[in-house]
């Protein structure tokens, strides 16, 4: 008995030692490793490593840019099966504890006392947001007492919700996913919300070891480690057994998910990523930063199809280069050494990689990388030998003439489901499309394909603009006395200019001279003797004052007569702002495309764009304000909460964000002059270089073609009031597009592709005619009022003050007997 009471007291006496030793020892932690502990407070406003996203007007993701793929949520945003799922695997008594599980402590000691070394930490979830936030993955003591102190300050801290939304957000889950929306993105190509319970088990089971369980790599590791989740999740009663044995039979679908835009614009995100660098530096890619732009993600889409088939069109009317290389391939092993080849070759935007397995009279079996295929003879009758730009071969009459076996090729899907021999195009292109009423970008293209070429023609590429700059001269020319009918003779004109060797001889594209020609007949027609003599009246300085109004540098452009003929070199972009006031209306706004950038919840920025307000200005923000708050609610994870705060606001009376007010656009036009160039450059399309565009069945369109010298640039500029696009064509080094390519049929018919789209279901808006405007009938062949009964007569507008009644035609000097030839420029066309 006494040797009982002895033990008991032994015990009693080493329990009590044990426990003061452990507090001498924990309080001695405390004091010496406290002071350097960083402050928790910081948890409450943390900035988690975010990538900066670009969106649409319409909410839609442009790109993501960023080490890190993260989309942080709120505690509200989390499925409640993720945070059951989460506990049972990481830390079930997280609600019980302050921080600090003795119980899990104690079992770590064991293993150090049995192992020798530090084997698993005992770390509560509340320990690991320590460890992430302020500590090294180093295992040594000092950390571990470093934890616990964190921890039990993160308690005090922070509620346990905020302490799940931390660790759940911050958790790296492998493959560049960090927290768990990243991580069902990556897996599963859906949100989190979208998941089921079998797949949000298997998201749980990664935090332990994101290597060793990724149900990508290791499949069957993964799949044991969520059963034992899902059989925890049981065990604790958040599932019943029903649940856990579907979830339990629930094959492995994971598989990578790359980056999914919604939509393709890669030339654009990287001008916007530009801009943002420039204005806020690197942090750009960790910070959180959303940028919200102008672009409209269906004719962004449009723009990007309009190019690549126009570009595709071109190509093949220049012939077959033949395939990008020749595999030779074994009987025995063909397939394989096919399908080897296809897997290391990219498909180029629409182009997908074929090799072609065997030819028969007019067809080709061919394998894709998903199998094989037969192309008809109608997707490569087309293919005749390219010998040069203006040469073809024969026209082939057997598939064999075109292809041979191990042939590596490109093909296009057809919309029947049908392939079509192609070939990564070298000619290059470039789309700009502004709305004319703010300036805003609509959509814009750089290239074919931005991976194959990350060279932005729309912004980088200054190319001359040909007969493409001549609305601006000749509305100068308005602007300064002439009339829509004044007569200018389109005859031959020599420049010699002795300190050179050569002279110039501009001529028109077709080589012949038309006689005396009206202003409206020269422009639609595209007259380039009538624009010299043209710009040689109103004089160079007083034309380089008047486009300036339009945004051109006046030192970037020639000050000489070449001017008249688009020898001036510019962007796409630039030439596309300045055709916005004609399309407006004659309005100077500000081309823009950038609508708001944010920080978290912070607003950096909001464009205040110059506005056409033709009718009440307030009255439309307002009804555009109502339309937008829709629009710019981009996070879809954070809608609903977004929403709620709204209400609450509205609910507590206060005044809801509306966008900034618009500032009225200045008139850079006079209203009738804008009107009369309106009318010329509808007649384009209607009588003149772009009659091919009559084909979208629209009154209220207008542009203008241009050709560079030999054919070297095509463009095509056109507008209605909805919507103005640039096209620009050509290659990447200047060289001829072929004899027969200008801008009416290279650049022309993507314009009209993109148009079509465009304008869909949008009504045709009639010109209005403005006051001091007056229409009369007059003679086609001098411009003069048509005589009472005259056969040929013609009605033309006027501004009143200028009628062929109130004055004669400005007399032109004879440019033969000028003393001061200009210097020789450039032919253009």
């Amino acid at each position: 008995m006494k040797s009982t009471l002895r033990l008991a007291r032994f015990l009693c006496w080493a329990t009590f030692l044990l426990i003061c030793g452990s507090a001498l020892i924990f309080a001695s932690a405390y004091l010496y490793l406290s002071p350097a502990l960083p402050t928790v407070e910081s948890l409450k406003d943390v900035r988690l490593q975010t990538p900066l996203r670009i969106y649409t007007s319409d909410a839609k993701l442009i790109a993501e840019f960023g080490e890190k793929r993260r989309t942080p949520l709120h505690f509200e945003q989390i499925p409640p099966e993720m945070i059951e799922a989460v506990l049972s695997a990481e830390d079930d008594r997280f609600y019980e504890h302050h921080g600090v599980d003795i119980k899990g402590l104690l079992r770590a000691v064991s293993q150090l006392i049995q192992s020798g070394q530090i084997q698993s930490g005992g770390s509560t979830i509340t320990m690991q947001v320590a460890k992430n936030f302020f500590l090294s993955n180093r295992k040594v003591f000092s950390r571990k007492f470093n934890e616990i102190l964190l921890a039990l300050n993160i308690e005090k801290e922070l509620t346990k919700e905020q302490i799940l939304e931390l660790y759940l957000n911050k958790i790296y889950l492998g493959n560049r996913a960090y927290g768990i929306e990243a991580a069902a993105q990556v897996y599963y190509g859906e949100s989190i919300d979208q998941l089921t319970l079998a797949q949000i088990a298997m998201i749980a089971g990664l935090p332990k070891a994101p290597s060793r369980y990724n149900p990508i790599i290791n499949p069957q590791r993964a799949v044991v480690r969520r059963n034992w989740i899902l059989g925890r999740m049981l065990a604790l009663g958040y599932i019943d057994q029903a649940t856990h044995d579907i979830a339990h039979n629930e094959p492995v679908t994971a598989r990578y998910h790359g980056l999914q835009n919604d939509v393709d614009a890669p030339y654009f995100a990287e001008m916007v990523r530009a801009d943002l660098l420039d204005r806020f530096g690197s942090a750009i890619y960790t910070d959180g930063y959303r940028v919200i732009t102008t672009i409209d993600s269906s004719l962004q889409q449009a723009a990007t199809d309009a190019t690549q088939q126009g570009l595709l069109d071109y190509d093949r009317r220049h012939g077959y280069r033949g395939p990008e290389r020749q595999l030779l391939l074994d009987n025995d092993g063909a397939l394989e050494q096919a399908a080897e080849a296809l897997k290391s070759t990219q498909v180029v935007g629409p182009l997908i990689p074929a090799v072609v397995l065997s030819t028969e009279q007019q067809q080709a079996e061919i394998m894709l990388r998903d199998g094989a295929a037969i192309m008809s003879w109608d997707g490569m009758a087309w293919a005749r030998r390219h010998i040069d730009v203006n040469t073809l071969g024969e026209k082939p009459l057997l598939a064999s003439d075109i292809l041979k076996p191990g042939d590596l090729i490109r093909v296009e899907r057809q919309p029947d489901g049908s392939y079509w021999l192609a070939q990564l195009p070298s000619v290059q292109g470039a789309l700009v499309s502004f709305r004319p009423d703010d300036g805003a970008l609509l959509s814009l293209v750089g290239g074919f394909n931005f991976h194959s070429s990350k060279f932005n023609r729309a912004t980088q590429a200054h190319r001359q603009t040909g007969s493409n700059f001549k609305p601006f001269i000749y509305s100068a020319a308005l602007e300064n006395g002439f009339t829509a009918a004044s007569i200018i003779n389109d005859a031959p004109v020599v420049f010699e200019d002795q300190g050179l060797e050569d002279t110039w001889r501009p001529q028109n594209d077709s080589g012949r001279f038309y006689g005396p020609t009206r202003l409206r007949t020269a422009l639609y027609k595209s007259r380039n003797l009538v624009s010299i003599r043209l710009l040689r009246h109103i004089g160079i300085v007083k034309a380089l004052e008047y486009v300036q109004r339009f945004g051109f540098n006046p030192d970037l452009l020639p000050r000489d007569l070449s001017l008249a003929l688009g020898s001036a070199t510019m962007p796409p972009y630039d030439l596309a702002a300045g055709y916005i006031a004609i399309a407006n209306g004659g309005y100077r706004v500000i081309p823009h495309f950038i609508q708001r950038i944010e920080l978290l919840d912070e607003t950096l920025f909001e464009m205040q764009p110059h506005r056409v307000c033709r009718l009440n200005c307030a009255d439309e923000l307002t009804a555009e304000t109502s339309e937008l708050s829709a629009l710019t609610d981009l996070d879809t994870l954070e809608l609903e909460l977004e929403l709620e705060r709204e209400l609450e606001s509205a609910q507590a009376g206060e005044q809801a964000t509306i966008a900034p007010a618009a500032i009225d656009a200045e008139r850079i036009m006079d209203e009738r002059v804008n009107y009369i160039m309106t009318t010329m450059l509808r007649d384009v399309i209607q009588s003149g270089t772009g009659r091919r565009a009559r084909v979208l069945g629209r009154k209220d369109i207008g542009g203008k073609t241009g050709t560079t010298n030999e054919q070297k640039d095509a463009w095509f500029s056109g507008f209605n009031p909805d919507v103005h696009t640039t096209v620009w064509v050509g290659f990447d080094e200047p060289i001829t597009l072929g004899a027969r390519e200008y801008g009416g049929t290279a650049a022309l018919p993507i314009w009209i592709n993109y148009m079509a789209k465009a304008l869909h279901d949008t009504p045709e808006q009639p010109l209005a005619q403005p006051e001091g405007i007056i229409t009369m009938r007059i003679d086609p062949e001098n411009g003069t009022p048509a005589t009472s009964g005259s056969p040929s007569a013609i009605f033309e507008v006027f501004r009143k003050e200028f009628a062929p009644a109130a004055i004669q035609n400005p007399t032109l000097p004879s440019l033969e007997q000028e003393d001061s030839p200009p210097p020789l420029p450039p032919e253009l066309f």
